[in-house]
């Protein structure tokens, strides 16, 4: 397993997970870390959720398998007994994947999508390696946790949070407000959609440009509000080069799932985040306290909107001291420093 000059022999690494976004970024950020090793692991998500939508054409992994796994935690009754008894089967099945592959590690970034393969590790006595990427622990890694070989989570380990590096590199320090951002993710967020137009007029009245995320369902409508108020507004549904868009605004206003937080953090661009306030465990207003306790951001819960409120909070904020705050919430290469770990045990 270890070659006597030192150098790592490649090994057969395993990723599961994803279901949302914010869970498929950390596996995309490392994966293309062990590419960039010469290594392409194998993936194993899920039919459900956006595992396909972002893996099923990338070539950066050696094989992948989507198995028809479903949540458990919003079941009741017979339906979550139906559901465990589910996985278990996928976990005989994702084992025999582990098997036929070689995997030496399995790397989970959580999510029901994990539940088969992360089962499947301990079944063969595969390290474990879990990624959590919110304040608050999700019901899978919480189960798991204590069996995994290393646990990472920024929020209570401090470990650094998976970032493309291009966020860091093009972060800046914020003195001014010229232009904003306001961001709702992919599939939109209606309160945040709302909240631009309500402020759009006094935005413009103080000449500060908007670039809005829209997300596809309220593009539209978001758009022709726009038009109709002689709004001049950069309005989009989806945008795989998000970062350019980040990095030319000065301040952002967003929902607060922990990727798009420490995207926003790398970037050092001060932000109002409004959680969604459906998430499990109420994480993403744990995210956000996360950086408001340290000086590094605002948040205001959904049903706490007061625009006047948040006007001043916008036009009064001390860009410059949170700009800089944000540069100590997250290290550069966050991505390098998990997989060296993961591969530690391969290296003399």
């Amino acid at each position: 397993m270890r070659m006597e000059n030192g150098e790592l022999r490649i090994k057969k690494i395993a990723i599961t997970g994803g279901g949302t976004g914010g869970h498929l970024k950390i596996a995309k950020v490392i994966k293309e870390e062990f590419n960039k090793r010469g290594i392409k692991p194998i993936y194993i998500g899920s039919t459900s959720g956006a595992d396909k939508a972002w893996f099923e054409n990338d070539e950066g992994f050696e094989a992948k398998y989507f198995l028809p796994s479903s949540g458990v935690v919003n079941k009741k009754g017979f339906g979550k007994i139906n559901s465990l008894i589910h996985i278990l089967k996928l976990s005989f099945r994702a084992k025999k994947l582990l098997k036929k592959h070689n995997i030496h590690a399995v790397f989970s970034v959580g999510g029901y999508s994990a539940a088969p393969a992360s089962f499947a590790a301990l079944l063969n006595f595969t390290p474990l390696f879990i990624h959590e990427q919110n304040a608050h622990i999700g019901s899978l890694n919480k189960l798991l946790k204590p069996f995994s070989k290393r646990f990472f989570n920024t929020f209570f380990y401090k470990d650094p949070y998976p970032v493309e590096n291009i966020f860091f590199d093009t972060a800046r320090v914020r003195k001014e407000l010229k232009t904003i951002i306001f961001l709702g993710g992919s599939q939109g967020a209606l309160a945040i959609n709302d909240l631009a137009t309500n402020l759009a007029p006094k935005l413009k009245e103080k000449n500060i440009q908007i670039i809005h995320q829209t997300g596809k369902r309220d593009f539209e409508r978001i758009k022709n509000f726009y038009i109709q108020n002689k709004i001049d507004a950069e309005v989009f549904d989806f945008d795989p080069n998000l970062v350019q868009k980040i990095s030319k605004a000065d301040f952002a206003i967003s929902r607060a799932g922990a990727s798009t937080l420490f995207e926003l953090a790398a970037n050092r661009i001060p932000a109002l985040f409004i959680p969604y306030p459906y998430a499990a465990g109420d994480h993403q207003y744990y995210n956000a306290k996360f950086l408001e306790d340290k000086n590094a951001g605002f948040v205001i819960r959904q049903d706490e909107i007061d625009i006047e409120k948040i006007e001043s909070l916008i036009f009064n904020a001390d860009l410059e001291k949170i700009s800089q705050n944000l540069a100590e919430i997250n290290k550069k290469e966050g991505a390098k420093l998990i997989v060296d770990e993961i591969l530690k045990p391969f290296v003399d």
